[in-house]
């Protein structure tokens, strides 16, 4: 919800949204994970370039779906691929083998996924102007997917290498990329989100009696939020495999998708409901609860 109310407000503003999120992580790792530069890192910093090179193209290009007006939940039907895409590669690259009940799970998870997005995208699809002709850029959210889903690979097999260390890559995955974001400087600027920002209505502030421009207030809040979810999902990396991850990122993007839903009043079809279902399914399954229950 965080991340929907600026981009409603303010359909381009993802790039300071995002710079904001990686100097914050970027700065509290600093102090808190590398003592001020003083600790060396426990996986060689040129895996991390690798890495950085992967994780900041996809938060990027990302932001530039948002800029093209593609609705979040239209968006989310080009992701939805991710899961079949992490466990594709995890046979390929890694040569893992999975149970009839995973690939099962996998394909009720994106199919239910797939189903609500449709179904909310629809209209927004037609008034946002996306026709046959726009298919390239479909094609371009597909490989977005499947390489998000490949940086998930990258990083089961770093771990597997160097061992457990995920607030040290949280921190470096957030502060190389920094520089990069020079490249994007001209497009902050030109968009002046700085200043859309500060002419938004005022909000005053809970107990401190203060007045900020709300849009200010959403940002702050989206980045603790963004902090607490990204560093749940990092330690995560270390303790479950890529796929496994993939599928918990893919749930918390429909549980937010469902609210956002619910939040702004739109339509809750039938289709939706089905959709929920095959995903709660799905998820039932993946886990294999009936065996615990045994």
């Amino acid at each position: 919800l965080m991340l929907f109310l600026p981009c409603r407000e303010f359909p381009g503003c993802g790039n300071i949204v995002t710079f904001s999120q990686f100097l914050f992580i970027a700065v509290e790792g600093f102090i808190f994970e590398a003592n001020f530069g003083r600790k060396s890192p426990a996986i060689p910093v040129r895996y991390y370039f690798m890495m950085v090179a992967m994780f900041f193209t996809v938060s990027v290009v990302n932001n530039y779906a948002l800029n093209l007006n593609i609705s979040m939940p239209l968006h989310m039907i080009f992701r939805s691929g991710s899961l079949i895409a992490s466990m594709a590669l995890g046979i390929i690259i890694l040569k893992k083998r999975y149970s009839v009940s995973k690939y099962t799970s996998i394909a009720l998870v994106s199919l239910g996924i797939f189903t609500c997005t449709f179904m909310s995208a629809k209209q927004v699809a037609s008034d946002s102007n996306l026709h046959e002709e726009d298919g390239l850029q479909v094609f371009l959210w597909w490989l977005l997917g499947i390489m998000s889903a490949r940086m998930g690979i990258f990083q089961e097999t770093l771990y597997k290498r160097f061992g457990k260390h995920s607030k040290e890559a949280l921190f470096y995955n957030h502060a190389l990329p920094l520089p990069g974001f020079l490249l994007l400087a001209p497009n902050i600027y030109q968009h002046a989100h700085a200043v859309l920002f500060s002419q938004s209505e005022p909000f005053q502030l809970p107990l401190l009696g203060l007045s900020i421009p709300i849009m200010w207030f959403y940002l702050f809040m989206n980045v603790l939020t963004q902090y607490v979810c990204i560093r749940g999902v990092f330690t995560l990396t270390t303790e479950c495999s890529s796929l496994t991850v993939t599928l918990v990122v893919t749930l918390r993007k429909f549980v937010s998708l469902i609210f956002s839903i619910l939040y702004f009043h739109n339509p809750f079809t039938g289709w939706h409901w089905l959709g929920t279902a095959l995903v709660f399914l799905g998820t039932l399954l993946y886990t294999e609860l009936w065996k615990g229950l045994g």
